[in-house]
């Protein structure tokens, strides 16, 4: 029998490192939900994973570094996918030197682009979705994933961004900055129109 471990678990879904085919794999499982009608359940749980997938091939097309899906089952909503080896940006951000810190701050930005251009939103774009591999930016958890082409849409993303920057690694807020950076660099239409937004959504913040 596979031996297990579970990596993280949460309201949607349990991650676990397992065995596919002599892979060392991640399989992210949906949580079923009892509170709801059985058939309204198994249909949401098939189409977000059916989403999720999606998004994330996609991604890889556009140049996104994400994990290799080997496998997806909508019935039971569960997706097998490559696992990882490497840090979490989470993890390792405070530690790097400040060259590096812009380097790969950067790096995160120029990706987001990408997600961008092909109007993919992430959806929870924090420095725990990235893994740090092969010195590539790694992007994990589409689950709150969508399509769009809205720039309101677009500058949320980032705002999540820049809270989570701001929130777990405070003493270096500005790497949001850096992150700005590549993402100008990479993006195909006006950054300033998604950067505008960003400063909006701020604002809408301060005077709720």
């Amino acid at each position: 029998m596979t031996k297990e471990k579970i990596l993280y678990q949460g309201a949607e879904a349990i991650i676990c490192k397992t065995k596919y085919m002599d892979y060392e794999v991640v399989e992210k499982r949906r949580i079923k939900k009892s509170y709801r009608i059985k058939n309204i359940d198994d249909r949401l749980i098939s189409f977000r994973t059916k989403e999720e997938a999606k998004l994330m091939m996609e991604s890889r097309r556009y140049g996104v570094s994400v994990p290799i899906i080997y496998d997806v089952d909508l019935e039971k909503g569960i997706i097998t996918m490559s696992y990882i080896k490497g840090d979490r940006i989470k993890d390792i951000l405070n530690d790097l030197n400040e060259e590096e810190r812009h380097r790969v701050c950067k790096k995160i930005g120029m990706s987001i682009a990408k997600f961008h251009n092909n109007d993919i939103i992430h959806g929870d774009i924090t420095t725990s979705n990235m893994i740090l591999s092969d010195d590539k930016i790694h992007f994990i958890d589409f689950g709150l994933g969508e399509k769009s082409t809205e720039i309101e849409t677009k500058g949320v993303d980032l705002h999540v961004l820049m809270e989570a920057i701001e929130s777990t690694h405070s003493k270096y807020s500005n790497c949001f900055n850096y992150v700005l950076e590549g993402y100008k660099e990479q993006l195909k239409q006006d950054p300033n129109l998604v950067i505008r937004k960003i400063e909006e959504i701020v604002k809408r913040g301060r005077y709720r």
